[in-house]
């Protein structure tokens, strides 16, 4: 199983480089950065021996998903499940992993057959190869949940964002990482937005909907 999670990690990890901070309402790939140009950043103050750290990820305007967003079903072509995800939000697919984005939100979706449910030892050796390898990845815990769909497991980190174009810097991204599996087919769910956005109810509506359908 923990193999099988690590391949799906890899084009995983293609699609987050790809989409993270998409903003347009478009079924092609749109420029990632697009809109990280306006957005209003802080510098944190992380250091290295004591200087200022100039490659370290900015705390910017959170973006909170706003309180009247619609949510519509999207489902998996294989006819497996179903995810409801923000409308209008910019979609894009690469290798099988779909990501829907508006500024610095996304959700990524992807699947792959499975013999096993993942535990959490699974994910914490496995399930977080694709972004582990980054400096600026902090682990916050890897724990069991439980939604509608089941029993699965919850990775939560932070991370950066892909360089803004302009200013070089990144964003620091706060993610939640769902693993579920059922009947032979498991669906990583990942879940960001910038650190200290109000995300926590639009983010319970999308890892609440996961609907197995096959």
């Amino acid at each position: 199983m923990g193999h099988r999670i690590s391949l799906a990690m890899g084009a995983l990890s293609i699609a987050l480089l790809a989409t993270a901070c998409g903003s347009s309402a478009t079924t092609s790939p749109t420029s990632p950065l697009s809109v990280a140009a306006s957005a209003t950043a802080v510098t944190v103050p992380s250091t290295i021996g004591g200087a200022v750290d100039p490659n370290a990820p900015e705390v910017v305007e959170p973006g909170d998903i706003p309180d009247n967003q619609v949510f519509v079903a999207f489902p998996s072509a294989d006819g497996t499940y179903s995810v409801t995800v923000p409308e209008g939000w910019a979609r894009t697919e690469n290798g099988g992993v779909v990501v829907f984005t508006d500024k610095y939100n996304s959700v990524t979706i992807s699947s792959m057959a499975s013999t096993s449910a993942a535990t959490v030892d699974d994910v914490k050796s496995n399930g977080l190869t694709d972004v582990s390898s980054d400096p600026t990845f902090h682990l916050v815990d890897v724990q069991p949940v439980t939604r509608k769909a089941g029993d699965g497991v919850l990775a939560t980190y932070e991370i950066g964002s892909p360089p803004n174009p302009v200013t070089g810097k990144k964003a620091l991204l706060a993610v939640e990482r769902y693993v579920f599996n059922h009947h032979g087919t498991t669906v990583v769910l990942t879940l960001s937005g910038a650190k200290g956005a109000d995300n926590v109810d639009p983010w319970k509506v999308v890892s609440d909907s996961l609907t197995w359908t096959g």
